[in-house]
């Protein structure tokens, strides 16, 4: 669908839409693997988005996207750097939302980061926790639990994996969010079987 309406876009010369619509097909390639054809997507529509003034609101949302694109791609510095942008236009403008999933970007990426800052990580994904409960952002919440746990789980922090990545399980099927559902369970049968 997403295909079809930036073909539409470009054909009907929606340029509104355009930015929207290019960042959220950019995130669902990269999500399903597709890099090569996410990261232009999501780079235009920043672009476009920006040309045509549109970037107060929506830049921080474009640049999450392009954040967790360039984390999926191995770029971790670019991925960095993106995340603090995020972060920097969220508390400007008072997004508290995008503010947390720019925190959750961020426990990401230093966990991945060689060494890897454990508590940085940390700190990062319990401050989006923090306003993931206030604003009852429940899938926000999952992903944090989900994090945090590999985070624990690769750091030999066993039982702390197993609780949180229950409670991420625990979200993601009230939720019916089965795209991450299997590898949650996977990280948490892991965990129980060493």
């Amino acid at each position: 669908m997403l295909t079809r309406g930036l073909e539409l876009c470009q054909t009907s010369h929606i340029l509104l839409l355009f930015p929207l619509v290019a960042s959220d097909l950019g995130a669902a390639c990269a999500l399903a693997g597709r890099i090569a054809e996410a990261l232009p997507l999501l780079e235009q529509a920043i672009e476009q988005g920006t040309a045509l003034g549109r970037n107060r609101v929506w830049l921080p949302y474009w640049r999450l996207h392009l954040g967790e694109g360039c984390l999926l791609a191995g770029r971790i510095e670019k991925a960095m750097l993106e995340a603090q942008r995020v972060l920097t236009l969220a508390r400007g403008s008072k997004q508290r939302g995008m503010e947390a999933w720019s925190l959750r970007l961020l426990g990401k990426i230093v966990a991945q980061q060689e060494p890897p800052a454990v508590e940085l990580a940390e700190a990062h994904y319990r401050q989006a926790m923090a306003i993931a409960n206030e604003l009852q952002m429940r899938p926000l919440l999952a992903h944090c639990y989900f994090g945090l746990g590999t985070l624990y789980a690769k750091h030999g922090r066993r039982e702390e994996a197993r609780v949180v990545l229950s409670d991420a399980i625990a979200l993601y099927r009230a939720m019916e969010m089965t795209f991450w559902l299997s590898p949650a369970e996977a990280a948490l049968t892991e965990v129980a079987s060493r």
